[in-house]
């Protein structure tokens, strides 16, 4: 009986837990449940239309959104950086307000607001009149930095990385761009190095070399120019007029770097040296800036330096037939089909060869490349060591002679100029790889 009374004791205890638990705790908001945060304007990104921006030192600036794309209106009229402005009118309009830390305070001085550090101002698409929010000082801990807007006596908090968003210089919110030009649709470049131009012209994707004098253009350094100068950016402006230009050395610049596409030019003149940077302008703005020193470096390029550094464009999947010429000795083949369409190689007798052996030669041969050219041809040629001639499937021809001197090997393109010394242990491979087809 006792068992009984105990177990129906239980009972009712569990019976009224339950009966708290559901009419009870489940109306108590969860404990750990995050705070939810008001935002301090309704408004979207898209409909932001003008901001500016008054810091309490300092040019204010002002830019506003034409025909789609953010322009720079004062203190001058440019092209605005669209990704800062853009990032400042996301943040506006995603602005959350962390804390309410004064509905009506008495000193707004405490909290660097008055007057405020800065006063972001900013105009919504089919209404009049602007919306305003005051900066102050960061909190002590500097996680966070005061607020307020002109229409409320509260001051807030907001996060204190919104610093850097929204207290933007007019350098800061102008298109840094030290050139503006299609990469994709450029045909052209002319370089001036040192008093010497070089010319390059693209066709299709295959760059050449026209001046100096005609030769195959390296395919990577000629793409390299055009994407530095679109990447390059100033670091700071330091005169709005193109005058005096010798202080800067502009005058009689260390390069000059032109890209053409079709009849339009884009010119960049690189200057001298200031600490880690060099003096440039757009010769079709009259301002002078300057970039960092690696970026002028990376643009100063010869001809020499933008030769294509292959021997040969000629590769064992395009090849047709190759004739090796050491001293006497000529080795020769020829690719063609075997009945089952596969491709093979025979000699100059008819005898079907190695492909794999023959295809090695090729790849070793292809691999040679110069490390140093030179204007002249070097007598040491008139004597070579070996003469590669390619026939390649879209039936061009290409020749290279190649020379040992003492430790060095030398080789010479039949349709180019001058001549290049190449890499010694490739040509030693190739040679080894020719050794192979006797």
């Amino acid at each position: 009986m006792r068992g009984l009374k105990s177990t129906i004791a239980l009972l009712v205890i569990l019976i009224g837990l339950v009966a708290y638990i559901f009419f009870v705790e489940r109306k108590k908001p969860a404990a750990d449940a995050p705070a939810v945060k008001s935002k301090a304007f309704a408004v979207d990104a898209d409909q932001i239309e003008e901001i500016q921006i008054k810091p309490a030192a300092g040019e204010a600036s002002r830019v506003q959104k034409i025909n789609g794309t953010w322009q720079l209106v004062e203190p001058e009229k440019t092209q605005a950086d669209q990704g800062q402005v853009t990032n400042a009118a996301s943040s506006l309009a995603a602005l959350d307000i962390n804390r309410v830390v004064d509905d009506n305070p008495s000193d707004l001085a405490q909290y660097g607001l008055n007057p405020p550090k800065a006063d972001i101002a900013f105009k919504v698409k089919g209404k009049s009149g602007l919306q305003h929010l005051l900066l102050g000082e960061k909190t002590p801990t500097s996680g966070d930095m005061y607020a307020k807007t002109p229409d409320q006596k509260r001051v807030f908090m907001i996060a204190a990385y919104l610093e850097n968003t929204f207290e933007r210089t007019p350098f800061d919110l102008r298109d840094k761009a030290v050139l503006k030009f299609d990469q994709s649709k450029a045909d052209g470049i002319e370089v001036v190095h040192d008093g010497m131009t070089t010319t390059l012209a693209k066709s299709g994707s295959d760059w050449t070399i026209t001046k100096p004098s005609k030769m195959r253009a390296d395919f990577a350094g000629a793409e390299a120019i055009l994407t530095g100068l679109s990447s390059a950016q100033m670091q700071k402006i330091v005169s709005n007029e193109a005058k005096d230009l010798g202080k800067y050395g502009l005058d009689k610049p260390q390069e000059t770097v032109t890209v053409l596409s079709g009849s339009t030019r884009a010119s960049f003149a690189i200057g001298s040296k200031e600490g880690e940077s060099n003096y440039a302008r757009d010769l079709s703005r009259p301002i002078i800036f300057t970039i960092p020193a690696t970026t002028a470096t990376d643009l100063e390029k010869d001809y020499a330096a933008l030769r294509s550094k292959d021997m040969f464009t000629g590769r064992s999947f395009n090849t047709a037939r190759v004739e090796l010429k050491r001293g006497s000795e000529t080795l020769a083949f020829e690719k063609s089909k075997d009945k089952d369409g596969k491709d093979v190689w025979k000699n100059g007798a008819g005898k079907v060869m190695d492909t794999a052996k023959v295809e090695d030669m090729l790849t070793k041969l292809s691999n040679i490349r110069a490390q140093l050219f030179q204007d002249r041809v070097d007598p040491v040629l008139k004597m070579p060591t070996l003469v590669a001639t390619l026939k390649l499937d879209n039936n061009t021809t290409e020749t290279v002679t190649f020379a040992r001197n003492g430790n060095a090997v030398l080789a010479n393109r039949a349709d180019e100029p001058g001549s290049a010394t190449v890499e010694v242990m490739a040509f030693n491979d190739t040679m080894t790889a020719i050794d192979a087809l006797k």
